[in-house]
């Protein structure tokens, strides 16, 4: 490819984006329900309206933690890796029910699987994701990377750096609008970052994301922006690159 191919291929090829949520995201706050369809909903009508506007190739990452943790079945006393397999699996489900309510508003969505099930979901095929997301297809991720010990945020920055994504956005359920500098719920003095380098992450011990994404998306220079993901708006302001929360680079 001429040097000037390169160039006309980068300027018509669209914003792709990663997205990270999770499960936890997905879950009422008012019951013990894993999956508050009101929930779902909201932010299968917030992607559809952000990627139609934005006109943005988007892809998802959902967690599990809502529905199980391998963490969790560990304390148990399960084995690790079955454990883990469970909460891939609970991505799946989640993935399902955002794929559902998303297609309800008539945005075409496919669910990719790094675990076999082709009853449910499409394998993951890394030319495959990048061909639905060109034809206008939002894609998520599920089933994290079919391997144990890895956690979705992992999975997130390895898909994001497969698909050549320019971005990952992890978006926070807490309530947390960013990176401070300790946890504000606690420590009325914690001062919230605009900017971060990825080893100011590491030296800080600030716990944004698990030390092997953190250190992955340095070593592969994808930028991470933390944002509050249940801001009303604030997914199509991080989704159209406003300042919002806070961005690691």
């Amino acid at each position: 490819m001429t040097s000037e191919a390169r160039v006309a291929e980068q300027v018509i090829r669209k914003r792709r984006v990663v997205l990270k949520m999770s499960g936890e995201a997905l879950a009422s706050s008012a019951s013990d329900e894993t999956i508050d369809g009101g929930v779902v909903e909201h932010f299968a009508r917030e992607i559809t309206v952000a990627r139609a506007e934005l006109d943005l190739e988007l892809a998802i990452v959902v967690g599990g933690g809502n529905i199980w943790r391998g963490t969790t079945g560990e304390a148990q006393g399960l084995d690790r890796t079955t454990s883990d397999t469970m909460g891939m699996l609970a991505t799946v489900i989640n993935a399902l029910a955002l794929q559902d309510a998303i297609e309800h508003h008539g945005q075409p969505t496919r669910v990719l699987s790094a675990i076999s099930m082709a009853e449910v979901a499409e394998p993951y095929i890394r030319r495959r994701a990048i061909r639905h997301l060109e034809k206008g297809r939002v894609v998520i991720f599920a089933a994290g990377m079919g391997n144990p010990y890895f956690t979705t945020d992992t999975s997130a920055a390895l898909r994001a750096a497969e698909i050549e994504a320019e971005i990952l956005l992890k978006g926070t359920h807490s309530g947390v609008d960013g990176v401070y500098s300790a946890d504000p719920k606690l420590d009325s003095s914690a001062r919230r970052y605009d900017e971060l380098a990825f080893m100011d992450v590491v030296n800080q011990d600030l716990r944004v994301m698990d030390l092997t994404a953190i250190t992955f998306c340095k070593d592969n220079r994808l930028p991470v922006l933390v944002f509050d993901l249940m801001g009303p708006g604030n997914l199509h302001r991080a989704l159209a690159g406003e300042e919002i929360g806070t961005l690691i680079r």
